[in-house]
């Protein structure tokens, strides 16, 4: 239980972080938050190791935030990092349930490691020398691997 304990204090401010710049919304961020660290205190044991904790515990923390939406049928803004490319602004665009679930539903289904880098980028806020420092990559491959993760997203919306 120290051992959680610790994790609940070394990363309970990133995980808070996460969602606020998500939902913009501090104290559903932290509902949110304490909702993701009661969920991987249930699971720790189901943590495998071939990721990040940080990011293991956003992917938690993402996927509450979403459950909430879908509960309460929210708008949801997704957050404005990258340039506007033509066609589908994923980034820019504030999204009705319908739309959001949408891509959410492309980018669940997008292989890996691209669903992880648009998320963590996307979602996470994090630069591309985090996100390859993650993946004990360079920044330039997790700038690379985020915009083909973009395009392929971008590509499925338009079929």
């Amino acid at each position: 239980m120290i051992e959680f304990e610790n994790i609940y204090n070394d990363y309970f401010r990133d995980v808070y972080l996460y969602i606020k710049s998500l939902s913009n919304d501090k104290h559903l961020a932290e509902d949110i938050t304490s909702e993701t660290f009661v969920k991987a205190m249930e699971s720790i044991d189901n943590f495998n190791g071939t990721c990040d904790i940080r990011v293991w515990l956003c992917q938690i923390a993402k996927n509450n935030y979403f459950s909430y939406l879908r509960k309460n049928k929210k708008l949801m803004y997704v957050d404005q990092y990258q340039e506007q490319e033509d066609g589908i602004d994923i980034e820019k665009s504030i999204l009705s349930v319908e739309t959001s679930m949408e891509i959410h539903e492309v980018l669940h289904n997008l292989e890996e490691p691209y669903k992880e880098v648009f998320s963590l980028r996307t979602f996470g806020g994090l630069s591309f020398k985090q996100i390859g420092s993650l993946f004990q990559k360079n920044e330039n491959w997790a700038c690379v691997t985020y915009h083909r993760a973009r395009k392929k997203i971008k590509n499925k919306l338009e079929e």
